[in-house]
């Protein structure tokens, strides 16, 4: 099945409707009824093991609103459409309000009551009920019981994301597979660990650590570990629409992700349960926060930047022993603030933090040009009383643009393949210096990171290298580096005023 061929038909369809107003709510239309497709091919599941076990299936949705009972096009002339499908769908005792409220208690599965939660924030846009019956049957040709096809939603899927890049959301950047996929290879996580995302968006992290946990299963046993591997919070409707439908079509019956605000839990309020063994993420950055958000911090690190905040809650939810990868700004790197500070040393001092390694700039162009890093660290503690950081070096590692790249685009992405240069470094690490000025590869005792106060700012790439950013981000970027180095200013003043003895006032 081509998978391009059935998105530009969707597309060319909703773009004759005057209901839809662009790519968000294209996508919004066209995922909720993706849904619905795929969660009707969970319930034949449910049902052939309840029949085998000698019981009987109930859905939750009621009978005449399930896909198989209004969607499916017999080809009898009996198919909703027109003005009876959109009554159907948008009718106050229709689908939409049906599903909205739908009954669920405390005892409810968590496989049924995901149905409720989907809905609870979707939109019906569509106007011209015979169009939408066209939608209706492009999707539905898609047997999503069938092993090819299910496939070819992973690539519908990213044709999607693709698109709802394009949309143009604020603040909104979705990581790229090949950086997802070489995260998770890196954590290594196994069957029986939890593996968790605070921002999970539409589930790319998710489902490579699925993907890749997915070759661990061998027996029933597995299968169940499976089930229950990883875990997801997003409070945006749409990715978290997206995140839901992706992993059942990965074969996850009952998805564990949460639609709330990560950040809306105090810190001193998480139990053990409330941990997982792997974290991997790209937490949105370049936002601020509400007052209300940073009292649930510790007073020390209530930082205005969400990817801040998402920081330390990564280190409050991970568990002993536990490892995690974080997508993080170049502004953490150099930042100087009270709460960044604070934060790097605690990873310092508390974590094992023993790679950083420096991304291009382009990887999520041409959504932004912010410069990234993966901070990877190990919830280890220090192994002596003696010893004051559980971080003994870091090491840091830039990774330069692949042969023959300029820079990565829409039309030359990033791929696995241009991880290969971090894995082989990683499991032979030496420092490179190509020459006095460019440092590829070094490392930095805890010591002497703290001594420079806690500047990750490490192994930059040549200026040469430097992305021309957009005139705002040229500018934020400008007023972060100025603060930096009129912080590193004023620490050396003070030392040497301290080793003259003299103490010197300057009037404003």
């Amino acid at each position: 099945m081509a998978v391009n061929n059935i998105i530009k038909r969707l597309q060319n369809i909703m773009r004759q409707d005057a209901g839809i107003n662009g790519d968000a709510q294209r996508i919004e239309q066209m995922v909720w009824l993706f849904f619905l497709k795929v969660y009707d091919t969970q319930e034949e599941t449910w049902e052939f093991k309840a029949m085998s076990d000698g019981k009987t299936f109930e859905s939750i949705i009621p009978d005449k609103f399930r896909w198989r009972n209004w969607a499916v096009d017999e080809k009898d002339g009996k198919a909703l459409t027109g003005d009876a499908l959109l009554e159907f769908i948008n009718g106050t005792e229709g689908l939409f309000q049906t599903l909205k409220n739908l009954p669920i208690t405390p005892d409810t599965p968590r496989g049924k009551a995901i149905v409720k939660e989907v809905f609870s924030d979707l939109n019906q846009y569509m106007k011209n009920g015979i169009l939408l019956r066209q939608v209706i049957n492009v999707i539905d040709e898609i047997d999503f019981s069938d092993a090819e096809d299910r496939h070819t939603f992973g690539d519908i899927y990213e044709g999607i994301l693709k698109d709802l890049q394009s949309a143009g959301n604020a603040g909104e950047f979705y990581t790229p597979r090949a950086l997802t996929d070489f995260m998770v290879r890196t954590l290594k996580p196994k069957l029986g660990e939890k593996f968790g995302d605070f921002t999970s968006g539409t589930g790319g992290f998710l489902t490579s650590a699925l993907n890749y946990l997915n070759q661990q299963v061998k027996t029933t046993d597995d299968f169940n570990k499976f089930q229950n591997s990883v875990y997801g919070q997003e409070w945006k409707p749409l990715p978290y629409l997206l995140s839901i439908t992706n992993l059942l079509v990965h074969d996850i019956e009952a998805p564990n992700i949460r639609h709330c605000d990560s950040l809306a839990t105090k810190m001193s309020d998480f139990k053990e349960s409330d941990k997982v063994d792997v974290v991997a993420m790209n937490p949105p950055y370049g936002g601020s926060t509400e007052a209300s958000v940073k009292g649930n911090f510790p007073m020390d690190m209530r930082s205005s930047e969400t990817a801040d905040l998402f920081m330390v809650l990564i280190m409050y939810r991970l568990k002993k022993d536990g490892r995690a990868a974080v997508i993080v700004p170049d502004g953490f790197l150099f930042g100087v603030d009270g709460a960044k500070l604070a934060i790097k040393t605690k990873m310092l001092r508390e974590f094992n933090l023993h790679t950083i390694i420096r991304l291009p700039g382009s990887i999520f162009s041409p959504y932004t040009s912010i410069a990234t890093n993966i901070l990877f660290f190990n919830n280890e503690r220090a192994t002596g009383s003696s010893e004051k950081y559980a971080t003994k070096e870091t090491w840091f590692y830039r990774l330069d643009m692949p042969e023959g790249y300029k820079h990565f685009s829409k039309t030359k992405p990033m791929k696995l393949e241009h991880c290969k240069p971090i894995e082989d470094w990683w499991n032979d690490r030496k420092e490179i210096i190509v020459e006095e000025s460019n440092e590829k590869s070094r490392k930095f005792t805890a010591e002497e990171l703290i001594a420079m106060d806690c500047n990750f700012d490490q192994c930059k790439f040549p200026k040469d290298d430097e992305e021309v950013l957009p005139p705002a981000e040229l500018l934020a970027d400008y007023f972060k580096k100025r603060k930096a180095l009129d912080h590193e200013i004023d620490r050396t003043l003070a030392e040497i005023q301290k080793i003259l003895g003299i103490e010197i006032k300057i009037d404003d």
